[in-house]
């Protein structure tokens, strides 16, 4: 339920408010702070913003970006609110956690269905298409003016939530939101070319990489599985976010209907990133292990061998898959459900 009066009235009481980003950072969480921070500005509010894990290159060129810190690097310093952006689970705040004891109220702006309400102020709403969506309205509610520079930060967010405005999760309110962001100055052609078309050479190698290791699995080779080695990101130079939609790949396969990319990550996690086509969902797969999502698109951080772990994923993915055969098998002609909507990861 958005709560657009409760975080008003939250923003309104605070001088000085601390932003929380949530791990493994994207587009719509960086976009939401860096919109908020300036938001706060045109307030006249002090904000900091805070993330526990960098920043992707594809997002420093963001009007703020530079200016998020890691949490450890608060000090002492206390805050009047502590505001989370896009941050499904308490979890996936990371360190980042502990900085909520050093803020007097807590609220927190997020469009995840599986988020459970963790701050004392909660406006969140599962059917919005990005969080970015959300903070538009919210500072219309506001009466805060819509710069050039927030259309940018809430465009990255927009957009890459939508897989630039192509996945079902795509609504009315996220193009009439587009609407504004152009009425406002945004410059589309040269911020696309950054988000959605320019790619490093580290990142192109790695998705060689990737494409090497591809292989089809489960039920009629249906589901698209990939991995990478801490040895192929060394050996191409790369970073984690560089894989970030190297998973994209296998699900844009012909004849695959979900796709899972293992990868090791530098602390010796294990990151894994589901997709599916509709109306198969992954976000309950991911639920098993820890993890979550989208109906569509979810995320698994775990412990362990990367190739016993993507076993067992995939072995509850093609479970999945087989279920949903036998139900589909098992219906009365003529009783077609549904499809289920489509998200982004989160």
């Amino acid at each position: 339920m958005r709560d657009v009066a409760g975080i008003a009235e939250a923003l309104a009481g605070a001088e000085s408010v601390c932003i929380c980003s949530h791990v493994s950072p994207d587009g719509d969480t960086i976009g939401s702070a860096l919109a908020m921070r300036l938001i706060l500005q045109q307030m006249g509010r002090r904000s900091r913003l805070f993330c526990q894990d960098k920043v992707p290159d594809n997002l420093m060129f963001l009007p703020g970006a530079g200016e998020i810190r890691r949490p450890e690097e608060n000090g002492d310093e206390k805050y009047d609110l502590f505001l989370s952006v896009d941050v499904s689970d308490i979890a996936r705040l990371g360190e980042c956690e502990k900085l909520m004891s050093r803020c007097s109220r807590s609220a927190q702006i997020d469009h995840h269905g599986t988020n459970h309400a963790f701050a004392e102020v909660n406006s969140i709403d599962g059917n919005a298409s990005a969080t970015c969506v959300m903070i538009l309205e919210q500072m219309k509610a506001m009466g805060v003016k819509l710069t050039p520079e927030i259309a940018q930060c809430l465009y990255a967010g927009i957009s890459t939530d939508t897989g630039n405005f192509s996945f079902d999760c795509t609504d009315a309110e996220a193009f009439r939101a587009m609407g504004d962001l152009r009425e406002a100055g945004l410059p589309l052609a040269e911020i696309n070319m950054v988000l959605f078309r320019e790619k490093s050479r580290p990142q192109l190698l790695l998705l060689g990489r990737a494409i090497e290791s591809l292989r089809f699995e489960g039920k009629d080779g249906r589901i698209a599985v990939m991995t990478l080695t801490r040895k192929d990101f060394e050996e191409c130079g790369a970073l984690s976010e560089h894989a970030d939609t190297v998973v994209n790949f296998g699900l844009e396969t012909t004849g695959t209907v979900m796709a899972v990319l293992g990868r090791e990550n530098d602390d010796g996690r294990l990151k894994f990133s589901l997709r599916s086509r509709k109306p198969l969902t992954v976000d309950d797969v991911a639920a098993r292990f820890g993890g979550g999502g989208h109906s569509q698109a979810a995320g698994i951080s775990m412990e362990g061998s990367l190739q016993s772990a993507t076993r067992t994923i995939v072995g509850a993915m093609d479970e999945k898959l087989r279920q949903r055969e036998r139900k589909t098998q098992d219906r009365p002609a003529g009783n077609e459900s549904g499809a289920e909507g489509s998200r982004s990861e989160t």
